[in-house]
C-alpha cells in the first residue's frame, strides 16, 4: 500500500516552523510496517492545495493530510477536500454541540468562526479528536482514501495512533505484528556503528527482509533501531531476539539505555532503588546536567544539591574548601571537589564536571589556571582556536565504592562541547554506578 504524507501551512512551507509532524507520522507508519512513499508540503493556497490533493490521489492508495482544520480563514482543508471530492460542506451537528460544550465548560461563549470546524465534506467519515476543537475526517478523492488530521502535535499524535493507523491496517487487509527496538548510545559515531553492525544489516536484509536496522543521530547520542515484522508475536520474538542480542553485544558499554528509557532515568532509578543520593557540581555545562536530572522521576528523592559556576573559587567555597587563587582546573581538582561535595551535602555520590580551554595532550590544561578565583573556561577564546584545540573536560565521580576520574578533550564550538560534556558527565556516572570502565575512548574526543 502506497501512502503519502501531505502537510499544509505557510509557516511550514516558509520554514518558520520546523515540520516535526511529518517525521512523527512517518515513524509511526514504519513502526506498523507501513511505508510513506511521498512527503509533500503545501502552503495555505486553494489552488496549490487542490492540485496537491489531486496529484496525491493519482499516485497513492492513502493520504494523510496534516493541518488546515482550524477556525481561521487560512485553514482550508475541509473546503478544498470537499471541492476535490465533488461534494458540498455540511454541518456535523454532533461535533458542533461538543464545541459549544467545550467553551461553555470554560465559562466562555463559542466564537462564531469555530462553527467552521464542524463543517465537513458531505459523506465524510468522522474521526474523533478527544483533546481538541478540530475533528478529523476521511473521504475518498478519485478512489484514494484521504485522512485529515489537525496540525497541533499532541492532538495529531493521539489521532494517528488511535484513529488513523488502525484504519490503514484495516485497508491493507493483512495481519502483521510489528516491533521497534531502540538502543541509545553515547561515544560511537554513525560511521563506526555502521562498521560494527554492517554484517548484521547485510544478513538481515539478505536472509529476511522482515528485519531492518537503521540509525538516527542526534548528538551527543546515536539511536540504533531494529524494526521487525512477522505474522504473530511468537514468530516476531524468535526473529528479533538473536539480532537484538548481537547488537547489544557489539555496542557493548556504549549502550546507555534502551527503548523509552533515558540516561538520566537509568541513573536516578538505580540511585533511588539503592537508597543513594547525588550532588552535582558543574562549570561550562551551566546547570544542564542538573536540569536533565531534575526533570525526571525520582529526582526529588535523589538530588540533594546542585551547584554551577564559572568561578572555580566559588565552587571550592560552596564545597567547604578554602579559596585558592592558584588552583587549576584538573582531574585532581575535580576529585577534591567531588569528595568535599559529598561531605557538605551529605550525599552518597557526587558528580563534578569542570572545563577549560585545551592546550595540552597530557590531561593538564596549561591555560586553565584560575585568575582571581575565576576560571577562563574557554571564554573570550577565538572560536577557531576552540575548533582546532578543543576544550578540556575534567570529570570526577565520588561514591561509597571509591572515586574515579576522567579526562577528555572535546573539539568544536562552545554549544557542541557543552552538549558533549553534559552527556559525558552523566555517562561517567552511569559507568561508575554499574561498575563499567569509565575511561573508554569515544569517537568525539581529540586523541
Amino acid at each position: 500500500m502506497k501512502i503519502e504524507i501531505l502537510c499544509t501551512g505557510d509557516e511550514i512551507l516558509t520554514g518558520k516552523t520546523v515540520n516535526t509532524n511529518h517525521s512523527y507520522i512517518a515513524q509511526r507508519l514504519t513502526e506498523n510496517a507501513l511505508t510513506a512513499h511521498w512527503g509533500t508540503t503545501v502552503g495555505d493556497d486553494r489552488d496549490s492545495l487542490t492540485k496537491s490533493f489531486l496529484q496525491a490521489s493519482e499516485r497513492a492508495d492513502a493520504v494523510i493530510v496534516n493541518g488546515g482544520l482550524g477556525p481561521t480563514v487560512d485553514d482550508l482543508s475541509q473546503e478544498v477536500a470537499a471541492s476535490a471530492a465533488g461534494v458540498e460542506l455540511e454541518c456535523h451537528q454532533e461535533w458542533l454541540e461538543r464545541l459549544k460544550a467545550y467553551y461553555s465548560g470554560r465559562g466562555r461563549s463559542m466564537p462564531e468562526n469555530n462553527v467552521k470546524q464542524a463543517m465537513l465534506p458531505a459523506g465524510a467519515e468522522f474521526i474523533d479528536n478527544p483533546i481538541g476543537t478540530a475533528c478529523g475526517f476521511a473521504i475518498d478523492i478519485n478512489g484514494t482514501r484521504f485522512f485529515f488530521t489537525p496540525g497541533v502535535p499532541r492532538e495529531m499524535y493521539r489521532m494517528i495512533g488511535e484513529q488513523v493507523i488502525p484504519r490503514l491496517l484495516a485497508m491493507r487487509g493483512t495481519n502483521v505484528t510489528t516491533q521497534l527496538k531502540r538502543f541509545h548510545t553515547f561515544g560511537i559515531g554513525e560511521s563506526r556503528a555502521d562498521q560494527l553492525l554492517a554484517d548484521i544489516i547485510q544478513s538481515a536484509e539478505s536472509s529476511d527482509s522482515s528485519v531492518k536496522l537503521g540509525f538516527q543521530s542526534h548528538y551527543p547520542q546515536l539511536e540504533t533501531k531494529l524494526s521487525a515484522q512477522a505474522p504473530d508475536e511468537k514468530t516476531l520474538n524468535a526473529l528479533l531476539a538473536p539480532v537484538e542480542a548481537e547488537v547489544r553485544r557489539r555496542l557493548g558499554n556504549f549502550v546507555l539505555c534502551e527503548d523509552d528509557s533515558t540516561l538520566e532515568t537509568t541513573i536516578l532509578d538505580y540511585l533511588a532503588t539503592s537508597g543513594s543520593t547525588l550532588s552535582v557540581v558543574e562549570t561550562i555545562t551551566g546547570g544542564a546536567i542538573a536540569n536533565r536530572l531534575i526533570k525526571s522521576a525520582n529526582s526529588d528523592q535523589v538530588l540533594t544539591r546542585c551547584v554551577s559556576s564559572h568561578h572555580l573559587n566559588q565552587l571550592l567555597k560552596s564545597a567547604g574548601e578554602p579559596e585558592n587563587d592558584s588552583a587549576q582546573l584538573s582531574t585532581q581538582t575535580a576529585a577534591a571537589l567531588a569528595v568535599a561535595s559529598n561531605a557538605v551535602s551529605g550525599s552518597t555520590h557526587s558528580l563534578v564536571v569542570l572545563t577549560g580551554p585545551g592546550q595540552s595532550t597530557n590531561g593538564q590544561s596549561t591555560n586553565g589556571q584560575s585568575t582571581n578565583g575565576q576560571s577562563t573556561n574557554g571564554q573570550n577564546q577565538n572560536d577557531q582556536n576552540q575548533d582546532n584545540q578543543g576544550i578540556d573536560i575534567y570529570i570526577s565521580v565520588a561514591g561509597p565504592s571509591g572515586n574515579c576520574e576522567r579526562y577528555a578533550r572535546l573539539p568544536g564550538r562552545i554549544g557542541w562541547v557543552r552538549s558533549g560534556a553534559t552527556e559525558m558527565g552523566l555517562d561517567c556516572l552511569r559507568r561508575h554506578l554499574f561498575d563499567l570502565p569509565i575511561d573508554e575512548k569515544i569517537d568525539f574526543e581529540v586523541r
